[in-house]
Order: structure tokens, then C-alpha cells, then sequence
């Protein structure tokens, strides 16, 4: 069949730039998302207060803009943005919360209110879309992680470093408590 390449051992999709996925394409364009909604909320916080109805409460549509801003960037950085999506849907959760118990029940801010609940629940359900089709495609796992459960660290392995410093002796120079000076075998 032809000789064997070590960049087909990882699924397509683990590697940046070049996924056929849908569900990555919909990830990367949420990533860009949130940077723009992000920015928005920083740059221009009293007006994005206003259109959820949410007046005063600018330094908190400010501190949700940073974290839109950090999650699209680690989206369109990362190799497996699951996590990151995922993080979308639970700061969604934030948001949808944040909306419901600040904004007014009653009035001319109810209209806001309602129309920013509803674009809420429609990107909500995107995220949670895109997040389990992310979860399902890489079987619930990381990918391209190294695994070195069975290194020890030492490079002949445990077996050569065990008594490799018994003859050590310590310079004259060091002093220190007794209790962390080197224990003498009595010949």
C-alpha cells in the first residue's frame, strides 16, 4: 500500500489549519466571534449594556468582553478547541444568567431584554451543537498528547539510579542542619 508516514498517525482533525470538519469550521468561526463580540463588549461597553438592557452594568459586559476576547483566541490557537468551546457554553450560561437577573422584567427595558435572551439561546444552542460534534469526533479524548505514564525520568531508568549517589560526599564549603546532611552506612 505504500510506505507508512508518521504524519497520518494523527487524525486529520488534530492538526491545525488543515481539518475537513465541519464541526472545526463552525468552532473557528466562533472563535472569531467571540473575539469580535469581545472586543465590542471592551471598546464599547455602555452601548452593548443598553442594546441588552442591561444599563449600569458596564463593568460587567466589560469583564465578559475579556473573557469572549481570551476564548476566541485560544479557539484559533489550539489543535482541539473542545475545551474552549465548551467554555463558550458555560460563559453563555454566565451570560443568559447575568441578563435574566439584571435587566428589568418590566418596561421599556423588557423588550431588550427579551430579544438579548433570545440571541442568547440561539448562539447557546450553536455552541452546545458545535461543542458534543467536537466531543463525539475526537472520541471525548485530547488529541496529540504525548503519553509518559511509563517514563521515569532518569535516563538509564530506575533500576541504574537507584544507589548512584551513595558515594557522594558533601562539599566542604555547604553548611546546614544536621537533619539534611548525608546519611553515613556505619562500616
Amino acid at each position: 500500500m505504500g510506505q507508512h508516514n508518521p504524519r497520518n498517525v494523527l487524525p486529520r482533525t488534530a492538526l491545525r489549519g488543515r481539518s475537513q470538519s465541519v464541526a472545526d469550521r463552525v468552532a473557528q468561526g466562533l472563535g472569531l466571534f467571540s473575539i469580535g463580540l469581545g472586543l465590542a463588549e471592551l471598546l464599547a461597553p455602555r452601548a452593548v449594556s443598553r442594546a441588552a438592557g442591561l444599563d449600569g452594568h458596564e463593568g460587567v459586559v466589560r469583564a465578559y468582553g475579556a473573557r469572549e476576547v481570551a476564548t476566541g483566541l485560544a479557539i484559533l490557537s489550539s489543535h482541539d478547541a473542545t475545551p474552549w468551546i465548551w467554555g463558550r457554553v458555560a460563559g453563555d450560561a454566565a451570560d443568559i444568567a447575568t441578563v435574566l437577573f439584571g435587566a428589568p422584567e418590566h418596561g421599556p427595558g423588557r423588550a431588550r431584554r427579551d430579544a438579548t435572551l433570545a440571541v442568547l439561546a440561539g448562539v447557546t444552542a450553536l455552541d452546545l451543537l458545535c461543542a458534543t460534534a467536537l466531543t463525539a469526533e475526537k472520541g471525548g479524548r485530547r488529541t496529540a498528547r504525548a503519553d509518559y505514564r511509563e517514563r521515569s525520568g532518569f535516563p538509564g531508568g530506575t533500576r541504574a539510579a537507584r544507589g548512584a549517589a551513595q558515594d557522594f560526599e558533601t562539599p566542604r564549603d555547604i553548611r546546614g542542619p544536621e537533619a539534611l546532611r548525608p546519611w553515613r552506612r556505619e562500616a
